[in-house]
């Protein structure tokens, strides 16, 4: 077994220590790569106006008027305020739920904590639900079309995009210049 590679028992102690971190915090977080919420119980007979809720771009505090907040702190990394948005719902049980939805502006990490001074949690077990190529942006969505088209290609033994694009070149190249021969040429 390598250094940094650890036992079963020992993995499994630090899930257990992180799940005892986050569930001691005042409220539960959740995240997908592009955004994060944050929800949190409070009585039913509270209304927004009783709340003090700020968030900027790279802070975020929730509060009870007059008590302790239930999150405050400087966000790991930045947020589009303008996208981001909190909402106070009620359960059926009577209490309400204070929802804090994160806009994150790089779409493309995984938050180890909400608020740097919370615990963290390890990213590098997170596994991302699949996706489809209609949630991709658009320059994304076509190098994913693009390779997904080579793959096809190549289990054809046809040539992908980018050798095609040369194989085309080069029979325009032919017919411009058919004084030229190209019968003994190799093309790699």
């Amino acid at each position: 077994m390598a250094d940094n590679e650890l036992s079963p028992a020992e993995e499994a102690a630090l899930r257990e220590k992180e799940k005892a971190e986050q569930d001691a915090l005042p409220y539960k977080w959740t995240q997908t790569i592009g955004d994060l919420d944050i929800s949190a119980t409070v009585p039913g007979n509270l209304k927004g106006r009783d709340f003090v809720v700020d968030i900027k771009k790279t802070t975020v505090s929730a509060a009870i008027k007059g008590q302790p907040p239930i999150i405050k702190g400087d966000l790991p990394h930045p947020i589009r305020v303008d996208e981001s948005s909190w909402t106070l719902t009620t359960a059926p049980n009577g209490n309400k739920t204070l929802d804090i939805h994160l806009d994150k502006i790089n779409k493309a990490e995984w938050w180890a904590h909400v608020v740097t001074d919370a615990p963290k949690i390890d990213v590098t077990k997170i596994v991302p639900d699949n996706s489809k190529l209609s949630d991709l942006d658009g320059e994304t969505r076509g190098m994913v079309e693009k390779m997904m088209f080579d793959q096809r290609q190549k289990e054809m033994g046809l040539p992908t995009s980018d050798e095609q694009k040369k194989l085309d070149i080069l029979k325009k190249f032919q017919e411009q210049h058919p004084e030229m021969d190209f019968s003994n040429a190799k093309i790699n």
